[in-house]
């Protein structure tokens, strides 16, 4: 059984095994990298598959759609998994997915058999970062996980910002199969390499699946982000299921609430009775939601408005990511030493203020206003994310950890898909009202963009005063130790 002490100083106190858990965690970072990086690569290529492979817009954003429907339904099983199997089993099982569906992508003749890799891709994807944040918060020390998490947020925020940079170079001079038949390598490269040196560093326990919790949860969390994913319209597609989705989520949270007395809920919901985890998660689901709908309008923006080309758009937002790279680090260090405040009331700030300066983007927005205003969104966002998952996941009980990473792979899903479709929503009313009009569809589609980042700069000004009320766990707080 996994036994609880009280958190010394330094790391190398409470596990003696420190080198062995470091390159644990070293891996696992590295691999969640790779499988994080393909969730948004998809979104600057669309336009090349749409013409290559003879399909509409529709089918060819169940690229992206799959994938994310997919990520919805598997992160609240892995919870479960987790606590079931060892590490080292657990990795083998997500980067084998994620390396099968790498190459069937790569060797896709046509769109079924891509969309079929797509989704055994996000199957790996789904079980990669829950069993890194669990494994984290089990092994490493309170008063270090700032340094870890910042690690672990560039993983989070760095890999799909980047996502459509290396696309479009990708795209501008080879073919679409080979932003696959690139990453294939590193795939099976960190698979090898995993199998071989990760060793377990946690102990399972024999706990039940109850099989009702994982048919209303895929039901619950496919639902809404299918139904998400096709709103925009009068017809049923989108609404129905996500009316389906909505029930069917109600009847998942009161069977958790049921089967968790008994320690058997396959998504225990007692990691929300601690006040900072619910309110991380909150100001969290704030930030998704401008992450992706920055991701999916920016390039939009940029080359259906300003007229760049596919390369220069990755290019455009390659700084952003790298702002986040860059400084997620320092932010992590400096949650270790000053707290949680500190970062987060001026990041909130940060990612409003850039909101509302994309609100005033028109047709001859200049380049470099742009750059500035989504460089400023990701060092915003960079404040957030590492001391948002230190303080949520470290005021929870080590018991609960598998399960709060679960809920923070899950929440991350269902507001990058809530953040997709309302930007996306927004824009498209705004822009087919002006049309009707006799607006020209470049005037429209700029004035129905900075439309969805308004709705998105509204938003962001409720993380703010949340900001001021997170707390840092107490560093004295049990720390779980494998054996």
């Amino acid at each position: 059984m996994t036994a609880t002490t009280s958190a010394p100083t330094t790391e190398a106190e409470v596990h003696p095994d420190a080198k062995r858990n470091q390159l644990v965690i070293r891996l696992l970072l590295v691999s969640a990298f790779v499988v994080i990086l393909n969730e948004t690569i998809m979104g600057v290529a669309l336009p090349h598959l749409m013409k290559d492979l003879s399909i509409t817009a529709t089918a060819a954003q169940w690229l992206t759609t799959a994938f994310m429907l997919t990520m919805a339904v598997v992160i609240p099983i892995t919870g479960f998994l987790i606590q079931r199997f060892n590490t080292r089993p657990v990795f083998i099982a997500a980067m084998t997915l994620f390396s099968t569906g790498t190459l069937i992508a790569a060797l896709a003749p046509g769109f079924e058999v891509l969309l079929l890799g797509r989704i055994v891709q996000a199957s790996g994807t789904a079980i990669m970062m829950p069993l890194l944040m669990t494994t984290v918060m089990t092994l490493v020390a309170p008063a270090s996980r700032g340094k870890t998490m910042g690690n672990i947020s560039i993983v989070i925020s760095v890999a799909p910002a980047i996502g459509p940079t290396i696309s479009g170079v990708i795209l501008s001079v080879l073919d679409w199969r080979w932003m696959f038949i690139l990453v294939l390598p590193i795939a099976i490269g960190a698979l090898i390499l995993g199998a071989s040196r990760i060793q377990n560093v946690t102990t399972p326990r024999k706990v039940p699946l109850d099989v009702l919790s994982v048919i209303l949860s895929a039901f619950g969390f496919g639902g809404f982000v299918y139904g998400l994913s096709n709103l925009g319209g009068a017809s049923a597609a989108g609404w129905v299921p996500l009316g389906i989705g909505l029930v069917a989520l109600a009847l998942f949270v009161l069977r958790q609430l049921r089967l968790q007395r008994t320690d058997r809920a396959l998504l225990d919901l007692r990691v929300f009775s601690s006040r900072t985890f619910t309110l991380s998660i909150s100001m969290l689901s704030i930030s998704m939601l401008a992450l992706f709908g920055t991701i999916i309008l920016l390039p939009l923006y940029m080359q259906n408005v300003l007229g760049l080309t596919a390369l220069e758009t990755g290019l455009l937002l390659l700084p952003g990511g790298l702002t986040m790279g860059l400084l997620a680090p320092f932010v992590g260090r400096i949650y270790d030493h000053r707290g949680p405040t500190i970062l987060l009331v001026p990041g909130s700030i940060i990612v409003s203020a850039a909101f509302w300066a994309m609100t005033m983007m028109g047709q001859t927005t200049p380049p470099w206003m742009l750059l500035i205003a989504h460089v400023g969104m990701s060092a915003g966002l960079s404040l957030l994310f590492t001391p948002l998952f230190t303080s949520g996941l470290g005021s929870l009980k080590p018991s609960l950890y598998s399960h709060g990473s679960a809920v923070v792979g899950t929440i991350q899903q269902l507001a990058g898909a809530v953040g997709t479709a309302l930007f996306i929503a927004v824009m498209t009313a705004q822009s087919a009202a002006l049309m009707a009009q006799g607006v020209s569809e470049i005037s429209a589609t700029a004035s129905g963009i900075r439309g969805a980042f308004l709705c998105g700069a509204i938003i962001s000004l409720f993380a703010i005063p949340a900001a001021f009320l997170v707390r840092r766990p107490p560093l004295g707080a049990p720390v779980a130790v494998g054996h």
